[in-house]
């Protein structure tokens, strides 16, 4: 069975040849081509000092280079280290830092900024050895039959056990936390997602979900090269140009934040689409209310149409744990995140909290054994911080969070990075960030600080320092936080008046 990713690029290569693989705006790059820039850019990799093992950083959004140069890396037996296309240089830089990387591929210019500069103006990076713009790859691409001869040598140099990739999840702390996993690990999860989807070579997906994050980078690059289905790469959400392209390149799979059918939905004009060749959707990372699911379900001009609509359960740390299946009712869809899937299970323990076990459990955190050895116990089971209960059927519920984090527009956001950079600011004395209802986004930060500054400061603040689903979009001035007799903050004190 396929276990790595350059094995599953090679299959899909030979398998599926000709047949388009990306398709973004005009350029059309099949699975034989896709094979052929991979291992050029690995190649070149391999010129520019990058050796088996070493990690590499790829601060970009979702595009068809994006994803040569990830497999690439693989190809170089390198490790992966995706950044948040959103992140301001000081947060890339420290991921860069932590990591050693010594080599970073960024989208120079992406929104208007030059994250170059920021990078390298951010922090000392003495591991980093070169920074290039991932428009230049052609550039540093070798064709040569001795480079090519190397790259494909150390792509068979890769095992099921290689570390694939590193990606990052903040924690309670407040830092973010280097989650490890394998190749077999990346591989097999987009396999299972990908069967129980029934994802096929004829389907048309359209990745709005980002690549730096597993819901974009491993169910959807990975299970592509899995399934040979074409996808469709989209950099930044935009509700027209999504609806003209499942309109006409007919769009039929469609993962996404529950925000992005909500939008569908009330989209003005959508009366006038035809969206009737979406099949799947699978959603998640937020309470999906069991009218939004009807909805989808629902034929046009009501609803969306689409015939086959489930939710699921998933963090970096596991990537997907339980998924819902194919004619599971509107009610269990939305009230539950289905079963565990093949080779993971899952369990409630005494205190309530929901642990997961199986294939697709992480090695670890990057240089924390601390952490490492407090997230998986002895017998293997991970604890997701996350409380829920299990019904008779298997059916995973989310019903509470033992940590703070909430979820903006489908990404996890931690209050504590947002408090460890907002007590920084002058005025601030003390302050605290829960998530509040929003109708649109699912849930948006709000500060409480105790301190002499403003609203406005604190907001501004937070935008200098902070990707923007993490910036507060509101601030309550209080005289003091309510805490218990230890000193913790009572956040439920504070989601309860908000």
């Amino acid at each position: 069975m396929i276990d790595t990713t350059p094995a599953a690029l090679r299959e899909a290569a030979a398998t599926h040849g000709a047949t388009a693989a990306y398709v973004e705006g005009d350029r059309v790059l099949s699975f034989a081509d896709l094979l052929a820039e991979v291992e050029s850019t690995a190649a070149g990799y391999a010129a520019h000092g990058v050796h088996p093992g070493d990690r590499v950083c790829l601060w970009a959004p979702n595009s068809i280079d994006w994803v040569i140069a990830a497999l690439a890396v693989h190809h170089a037996g390198a490790t992966l280290v995706p950044i948040n296309s959103r992140y301001t240089g000081h947060e890339a830089a420290d991921i860069v830092s932590r990591t050693g990387a010594t080599l970073a591929v960024v989208a120079d210019g992406f929104l208007g900024r030059s994250q170059i500069k920021e990078l390298t103006e951010a922090a000392d990076l003495p591991d980093l050895r070169e920074i290039i713009d991932i428009r230049a790859l052609p550039a540093i691409q070798r064709t040569d039959p001795t480079a090519l001869i190397s790259a494909r040598a150390r792509a068979d140099g890769v095992g099921p056990g290689t570390v694939a990739d590193i990606l990052f999840t903040s924690g309670t702390t407040g830092r973010p936390k280097g989650v490890l996993s394998a190749h077999r690990q990346t591989v097999g999860v987009a396999r299972a997602w990908g069967e129980l989807g029934g994802v096929a070579a004829t389907d048309r997906y359209l990745v709005v979900n980002p690549f730096f994050h597993t819901f974009g980078y491993k169910v959807g690059i990975i299970t592509g090269l899995l399934t040979g289905a074409t996808l469709y790469p989209v950099a930044m959400f935009d509700l027209d140009e999504t609806m003209t392209l499942i309109e006409r390149e007919r769009i039929s799979v469609l993962p996404g934040a529950p925000t992005i059918y909500q939008s569908l939905l009330t989209a003005p004009g959508r009366a006038d689409r035809d969206l009737s060749s979406l099949r799947l959707a699978v959603t998640g990372a937020a309470v999906v209310p069991t009218v939004l699911i009807e909805r989808m379900r629902a034929a046009a001009p009501e609803g969306l149409g689409i015939d086959s609509v489930v939710t699921a359960f998933g963090m970096t740390e596991a990537v997907v744990a339980t998924m819902c299946r194919d004619g599971d009712s509107a009610e269990t869809v939305a009230t539950t995140c289905g079963r565990a899937i093949p080779g993971m299970e899952t369990r409630i323990a005494e205190s309530g909290e929901l642990l997961l076990r199986g294939d697709y459990v992480m090695l670890g955190y990057l240089d924390d054994p601390e952490a490492t050895a407090a997230a998986i116990d002895k017998d293997g089971w991970l604890h997701t911080g996350d409380v829920g209960t299990i019904d008779e059927t298997g059916n995973l519920r989310i019903t509470d969070r033992l940590k703070d984090m909430y979820i903006c527009g489908g990404f996890n956001v931690y209050p504590a990075e947002i408090e460890q950079t907002l007590t920084r600011l002058d005025g601030v004395v003390d302050v605290a960030v829960v998530g509040v209802p929003d109708e649109r986004m699912g849930e948006v930060g709000r500060a409480y600080v105790v301190g002499t500054t403003s609203e406005e400061a604190v907001i501004a603040y937070a935008r200098e320092r902070l990707a923007n689903f993490k910036v507060p979009r509101s601030v309550v001035l209080v005289d003091a936080l309510p805490r218990n007799p230890s000193g913790k903050v009572l956040k439920n004190e504070l989601r309860s008046c908000s």
